[in-house]
């Protein structure tokens, strides 16, 4: 399964971003094979709004089906859903705990989002 996991950097060893939409990077990781990519959440970094979505959008067109970040706010939290990706909140670590993390169950699925939009 891919998982997509924000992140402030592009290594495996690189904290995690604790936002959603306007994470740095979202690592993109096969929990089967352990492969892994970064990619660049440039564009909505700096988003006046919409970046939840658009970041949402980008995830599902990764192929993710599941996303573990810090927070996800209730616009991408929609997206993510209809888009039939699952939420799991991951407070801090680097992108290979939330790796191990996910894979061991110690994960759980959100049911809502935890953060209201356009925090910074």
């Amino acid at each position: 399964m891919k998982i997509a996991i924000t992140s402030t950097d592009k290594e495996m060893s690189s904290n995690m971003d604790p936002r959603f939409g306007r994470a740095k990077y979202f690592m993109v990781v096969d929990t089967e094979s352990n492969e892994w990519a970064a990619h660049d959440n440039a564009q909505n970094l700096n988003a006046a709004q919409g970046a939840g979505i658009q970041a949402g959008e980008t995830v599902a067109g990764l192929g993710a089906k599941a996303v573990v970040s810090g927070n996800v706010g209730p616009k991408a939290f929609r997206i993510l859903n209809a888009a039939g990706i699952k939420v799991y909140l991951c407070g801090e670590g680097t992108v290979a705990d939330a790796v191990r993390r996910f894979k061991a169950g110690e994960l759980k699925e959100a049911p809502a989002a935890n953060v209201e939009g356009h925090w910074a």
